[in-house]
């Protein structure tokens, strides 16, 4: 997770970081600081601008949008590229990349790519994986969701084992979910009362 809230004052915002720690760090998770203060962490996100070299930190990323940038790293760890797509965050912001022009930058940066800007649905989201990047960085779609755990939950089934992926996709499309495996349909009905199944081989028949 990546703390912006750059308009706050340093103190609140140390605070802030402080609080949020915690709580990622229960979830498997790192905060990383956008600026080059990381708030008495180790972990900072810098923009393309500079600092050059980076501060040494355990974890340190960049902002990236054309080769140009990606030739400046230096000991970065990983960077984002953006925008993949037009951003309703930030109208006008661009032009957008497309996951072609994605995976053109990402064979040229040294470090892993994290696509940025504009990524709403799983859709782009596999665009952007099939493109060459490790993961993708999502502000709008989640914020903007009226359940944003289920916004965030979808964004992530590209990245989900292929049978995984497919049963979740199947309750997207469907509403029914997934069951343990049967002669038939492994999936039943949102009450839980079983689909009538097709016939198996043999059904049927006398001996």
């Amino acid at each position: 997770m990546v703390l912006r809230e750059k308009d706050l004052p340093r103190a609140e915002r140390a605070a802030l970081a402080a609080d949020l720690r915690p709580i990622l760090a229960e979830a498997g998770g790192t905060l990383v600081v956008a600026g080059p203060d990381p708030l008495g962490g180790d972990a900072a996100h810098l923009p393309a601008a500079g600092p050059y070299p980076p501060p040494r930190l355990g974890l340190v990323g960049r902002s990236c949008h054309d080769a140009a940038e990606l030739a400046r790293l230096t000991t970065e760890d990983y960077v984002t590229v953006s925008p993949v797509y037009p951003s309703r965050s930030k109208p006008g912001y661009g032009p957008p990349l497309r996951p072609a022009r994605l995976g053109e930058l990402i064979r040229l940066s040294p470090v892993p790519v994290l696509a940025l800007g504009g990524i709403e649905t799983p859709g782009q989201v596999r665009a952007c994986v099939e493109a060459g990047a490790v993961g993708v960085a999502v502000l709008g779609a989640i914020m903007r969701a009226g359940d944003p755990g289920g916004a965030a939950a979808a964004l992530t089934i590209p990245f989900e084992p292929p049978r995984t992926r497919h049963d979740r996709e199947e309750v997207s499309r469907t509403g029914l979910r997934p069951t343990g495996p049967t002669e038939g349909s492994g999936l039943t009905a949102p009450s839980g009362r079983g689909r009538p199944q097709p016939p198996t081989a043999g059904a049927g028949k006398r001996r």
